[in-house]
């Protein structure tokens, strides 16, 4: 009993350092992309810290000592508690491939907040059957950019034009996995909701007349249930190693949505804001959907005792969404993910070699960005590396059981190359999350 009181008090502590993190980040982030002018806005890497350390592999991954977000089906592997939460810090770099201008944007982020525990009873796990499940909440995507640009038009001088955007999608998830001898499945379902505001502010140049500034802007709020599928077989090989096979889809979503639009001519008050002289057209709460389109991925990993690899292949059919029934300039995207793990230790490692203990991660990704401009593919690629590194002392882990990790990573990647059209964007995202296993339902006993 006071292992778990002492546990979950390490707990409240963490989610409330992370929570105050969360509301300051959420506060202030500004994505600062334009390509999140698109679709859903620019996806953000949707794994554990554990998996994009490893190139984002997920269909055939399971460990007991972190949460596998992508496929449910990991979950009939649950053998403790696990409180998983992680957070990122965004470094953004956009450049021109027809000028030299660079623009720049930092943010600081919370990835996810996720517990997941066994349920499975004594009698199922006598028979090699186990069970588990999850909850907690993750965002999908990010909206934010604030692009302003200058343009002559003939006899009436210059136009300046200001686009703003902002919003994203985020779930909030239940997901539960149950194994059966080698073969594990599982469902995750939960709410979808989220937010696409954007707007844009024209103003005419002129030396002898004066015109009225416009404002043209969108809100639109919309939310709903989703379906996310899974499967996962384990093949033990003649060498006694794990080869692990998997797949996950999650299913196509129709989001109900209510739209505000206004069309205005305004005056800045000279504090960053506007003021509004003259409303044009004005309508509230216009009814429709927002179709997000279904995700398919395969993939495999093989385990021994020191060594994981894997990879996985992701489709996802972006030719299907719609916003308000209307298409975006969107494709279908495929990518390729890749990645290994390497843990030094050995059953007879000294505790005094720390970092034996600690597990090590490489991996990288490639596809085509979704976001499909003037008819030209951009590639969207990058490198990853992790590491999880213990924070429970050596020989409490191998007594009680109960496991604090620190999870690290890094990727750098990059959207678009020299040879493609408009900006180029580069991406080096440094990740770390806090891992911690309990046995909280396990039951006492005493010789």
């Amino acid at each position: 009993m006071h292992l778990v009181k002492s546990t979950t008090a390490r707990l409240k502590r963490i989610f409330a350092i992370f929570s105050a993190v969360l509301i300051t980040s959420v506060a202030s982030a500004q994505e600062n992309s334009p390509y999140s002018r698109y679709g859903v806005g620019d996806i953000v890497p949707n794994q554990n810290i554990v998996n994009r350390g490893m190139g984002g592999i997920s269909a055939g991954y399971s460990d007991f000592q972190s949460l596998n977000f992508i496929n449910p089906a990991s979950l009939g592997n649950a053998r403790t508690t696990v409180f998983d939460i992680g957070g990122d810090i965004d470094i953004r770099n956009l450049k021109s491939n027809s000028s030299p201008d660079k623009f720049k944007s930092v943010n600081t982020l919370i990835s996810y907040v996720q517990l997941g525990f066994p349920i499975a009873t004594e009698k199922m796990q006598k028979k090699g059957n186990f069970w588990g499940v999850s909850f907690g909440l993750r965002p999908i995507s990010r909206i934010g950019y604030k692009i302003e640009t200058f343009k002559r038009l003939s006899g009436i001088d210059s136009l300046n034009t200001l686009y703003e955007g902002s919003g994203g999608i985020t779930q909030a998830n239940v997901s539960t996995g149950i194994k059966i001898k080698n073969f594990s499945f599982g469902a995750s379902t939960g709410y979808t909701f989220g937010s696409k505001d954007y707007s844009t502010q024209l103003s005419f140049i002129n030396d002898s007349v004066i015109y009225y500034k416009s404002n043209t802007a969108t809100k639109t709020r919309f939310g709903g249930a989703f379906l996310d599928l899974g499967m996962q077989y384990d093949i033990t090989t003649k060498n006694k190693g794990l080869l692990r096979i998997g797949a996950y889809a999650n299913l196509q979503q129709n989001l109900n949505a209510k739209r505000e639009n206004i069309n205005q001519t305004i005056s800045y008050d000279g504090n960053g804001g506007f003021v509004n002289i003259d409303t044009v057209s004005y309508s509230k709460d216009v009814k429709g959907k927002v179709k997000l389109p279904a995700t398919y991925g395969i993939g495999f990993t093989y385990a021994d005792k020191h060594l994981l690899f894997g990879a996985d292949v992701e489709l996802t059919n972006w030719d299907t969404y719609r916003y308000y029934d209307q298409k975006d300039a969107l494709q279908n995207s495929m990518t390729f993910r890749a990645g290994a793990q390497y843990y030094p230790a050995s059953d007879n490692t000294p505790a005094t070699k720390y970092w034996n203990f600690v597990k090590y991660r490489a991996g990288l990704y490639y596809g085509n960005d979704y976001v499909k401009i003037d008819n030209k593919n951009r590639p969207n690629y990058g490198v990853t590396f992790g590491a999880g590194l213990p924070l429970t002392s050596l020989q409490r882990m191998s007594y009680f059981r109960e496991v604090v990790v620190l999870n690290a990573g890094m990727e750098i990647g990059a959207r678009g190359t020299k040879q493609s059209q408009s900006l180029r964007e580069n991406v080096v995202r440094f990740s770390i999350g806090i891992s911690m296993n309990a046995r909280w339902f396990a039951k006492p006993k005493y010789d």
